[in-house]
């Protein structure tokens, strides 16, 4: 586990207030330690499981900004993250990324703003962006000039719900991204509900639904159970909630 930036995680509940609503998340009573062992690991679970919660404090404790961008991004539009940040033991890899990010789909207009900020007029938006002003492009056009921009060899990545801009298409364009800059020493932790990105080869994916956090296959995952599920048997499907019969529409 060497090779990882962040081998690992603890939680130190004792720094954690009483009445916390982190104590009522299950998942989160479950680990004592967490380990990656892989370049690319999964968050899976429905909402509110704890995926999101758990990523965004790892996230802060490593030094990220908590609305999202590099480490060096510095701003705060409205302090939201959980206490659980200050209460994380990080357990990181001899190595240093060479490059970083925490994304974030519900506050990436801020992180684009801020970078409109940062452009000093030389070649930060083209080194970095693809040229062009992130609030320039539709939100899946911006996803997808920052993953391929600025996402590099060596670095690390976290990512909430990466898939949240991305047409099907632009997911499989992500997932290629993911898969290559993996195999080029970069580390990924991404929170999704994706059933395209989840099925990236040799990736750890981490349920945590059922009250615990534990590693599933691809084919045990609610995403792609219920995504099968549904492009095989659409018409039971619709029947059955809609009480709507497509067969006989059909004909």
């Amino acid at each position: 586990m060497g090779d990882r930036f962040i081998t690992g995680l603890k939680i130190n509940w004792d720094g954690i207030s009483r009445d916390s609503y982190l104590r009522r998340i299950p998942a989160l009573q479950d680990p004592e330690e967490l380990w990656f062992d892989e370049s690319v690991t999964f968050f899976v679970g429905e909402n509110g499981a704890g995926k999101s919660t758990l990523l965004e404090a790892a996230a802060v404790a490593y030094g990220f900004n908590p609305e999202g961008g590099s480490r060096n991004f510095s701003f705060s539009t409205r302090d939201s993250h959980s206490e659980l940040c200050r209460s994380i033991t990080l357990y990181k890899g001899w190595k240093m990324p060479s490059d970083d990010f925490f994304l974030r789909a519900e506050s990436f207009y801020n992180v684009a703003t801020k970078v409109d900020e940062y452009d000093d007029g030389t070649d930060f938006l083209a080194k970095n962006y693809g040229g062009r002003s992130l609030h320039s492009q539709s939100h899946g056009e911006s996803f997808l000039a920052l993953i391929q921009n600025h996402f590099r060899p060596r670095g690390l990545y976290l990512l909430d719900e990466p898939e949240a801009a991305l047409s099907p298409q632009r997911q499989l364009s992500l997932l290629l991204r993911v898969f290559e800059l993996s195999r080029q020493g970069s580390q990924f932790i991404i929170a999704t509900h994706s059933p395209i990105l989840l099925g990236l080869p040799g990736a750890a994916i981490l349920s945590f639904d059922g009250g615990r956090i534990r590693e599933i296959d691809y084919e045990e995952t609610d995403s792609y159970r219920t995504t099968e599920l549904f492009i095989n048997h659409r018409g039971s499907m619709l029947k059955q909630l809609l009480d709507y019969d497509l067969e006989q529409e059909e004909r």
